[in-house]
């Protein structure tokens, strides 16, 4: 997005489920907290969509090549004609934009390395891959088989999640797959896929054993799986989920609606909370998008929620906030992005004073490593409790231009002295989203430093001509809350 001048934006099972319950580890129902605890320090990435026909010269190349040389082959000298190749290639598949490229994606990992040396994870939320991706492949191979566009999805997959485990060896990567993370096109995918079964062995790289075996049938299954986060955060577990199955937006490969995926993901994702409450655990979700509304694309859309149109979804329904929020005492944090984003949400249960889930769940977009938006790349340092794994603070860091030659990367901001906020938890987002609501000019300190960090680089001014309308979507994501609060404000 560049705010509103440019376009919106916009599992067998039973023996995998067995087995992944099997290995929740578990954990003292009271834990005491030391009082000089070392903090545990993690990479939030997301929306790096990489582009491997930056220079379609190389495309040849790429498609004969192993993922292990395509380093070797994306670092060579740009072809003589490349600027204008690839302006061909953006014109024929209507791209908004530039994703990231060789030269960026290589910048953006020396960044991370030298920010913060002492890395003990990496989440990476989703859509590793480009846009258009499939109408560029067909592009530069139009007599191409389903089966050679496939490999080469999975070799880019296999290549940019390799770089990282490279770039920051001593780091365990857990990745989702995103909408556009797909065999056969945005927002398609097929569940039990060949596709999700070869990508199973790349995900599940790394991964401690107890959770390694379980994690690959999962995933297999419809690309969701449990691991255990590192030492010292191993009674901490991550739940992965693809929620592209739950996307309104979403559609098997065959063009047809199949609800398989999602309800295997539910059922799964509702038996591991369950059981993490019996034991008193803690655990991370993570998936690509965000639960609840879409409070940009209902902007855009000149939604009149008010007079009864109904605001724009990101899924294809409530089920997976609801679930969410209703396990507050559980879920420590929720990671997505899909909006390139910088944003906060607040799952809070319906009844939140008859609900052990308390204050609800608090949720972190993860702005993007894509300049598609016009946007600055960005990447998120992240600093973690570890007892509780309770995120304490997090710094942004984003590039100086879209292209990341010059390999300046520089902090953005800091959530704890931005927010004056001791944690990013949900006592902390109920505390700032209260604030946001009844401050509808975006005059605070809060408010404003949000409108500045929202889209990096860019100040956000268009975010402000529907502020309050925004502010209601943060911590409500059911349509009644939502439109009880948008409505609220047009007629005080």
């Amino acid at each position: 997005m560049k705010g509103l001048r440019t376009c919106a934006r916009a599992l067998t099972f039973a023996a995998a489920l067995s087995l992944a319950d099997s290995c929740l580890p578990a954990q003292p129902k009271s834990v005491t907290r030391t009082a000089h605890e070392t903090p545990v320090h993690a990479l939030f990435i997301s929306d790096i969509h990489f582009e491997p026909f930056w220079d379609p010269g190389k495309a040849p190349q790429l498609a004969t090549a192993p993922a292990e040389q395509w380093k070797s082959i994306l670092g060579s000298a740009d072809s003589s004609d490349r600027d204008a190749q690839f302006a061909a290639l953006e014109q024929k598949c209507h791209t908004r934009g530039e994703d990231t490229s060789y030269g960026l994606y290589a910048s953006s990992l020396t960044a991370m390395q030298s920010k913060e040396r002492d890395v003990a994870f990496i989440t990476v939320s989703g859509d590793l891959i480009a846009h258009a991706f499939s109408c560029k492949y067909d592009a530069l191979f139009p007599k191409s088989s389903p089966d050679a566009y496939q490999s080469f999805v999975e070799k880019t997959i296999q290549f940019v999640l390799g770089e990282l485990r490279t770039t920051v060896p001593e780091a365990r990567v857990y990745a989702a797959l995103g909408n556009n993370d797909s065999d056969c096109g945005d927002y398609q995918l097929d569940k039990h896929s060949s596709f999700l079964s070869h990508l199973s062995e790349v995900i599940a790289e790394g991964l401690p054993p107890a959770s390694r075996q379980s994690a690959v049938m999962t995933f297999a299954d419809s690309g969701y799986y449990s691991a255990a986060l590192p030492a010292p955060l191993e009674h901490i577990r991550l739940l992965v989920l693809d929620d592209t199955f739950m996307s309104r937006k979403y559609a098997s490969c065959s063009g047809k609606p199949d609800s398989g995926g999602a309800d295997a993901q539910m059922a799964w994702l509702r038996a591991q909370l369950a059981e993490a409450r019996q034991k008193r655990q803690h655990v991370w979700v993570m998936g690509h998008i965000p639960p609840g509304i879409d409070p940009y694309s209902t902007a855009v859309k000149m939604r009149d929620v008010c007079g009864g149109s109904a605001p724009e979804m990101f899924l294809s329904s409530g089920d997976l906030p609801e679930l969410l929020s209703d396990y507050g005492d559980v879920i420590q944090l929720a990671l997505f992005a899909h909006t390139h984003m910088d944003e906060m949400r607040l799952l809070k249960p319906e009844n939140a004073a008859a609900s052990s889930a308390a204050l609800g769940v608090a949720v972190k977009l993860v702005p993007s490593i894509s300049p598609i938006n016009g946007n600055a790349p960005s990447f998120t340092i992240a600093t973690v409790e570890p007892t509780t794994a309770t995120l304490r603070d997090y710094r942004v860091f984003v590039a100086s231009d879209g292209t990341g030659s010059n390999g300046a990367w520089q902090e953005e901001y800091d959530y704890t002295k931005t927010y004056h906020q001791a944690t990013f938890s949900a006592v902390a987002l109920n505390s700032l989203i209260k604030g946001f609501q009844t401050d509808s000019d975006a005059t605070t300190d809060p408010s404003e430093a949000y409108l500045r960090n929202y889209f990096v680089r860019d100040h956000s001014l268009e975010l402000k001509l529907f502020w309050p309308q925004y502010v209601c979507a943060l911590a409500g994501y059911d349509v009644a809350t939502y439109k009880g609060c948008v409505c609220q404000h047009s007629n005080p």
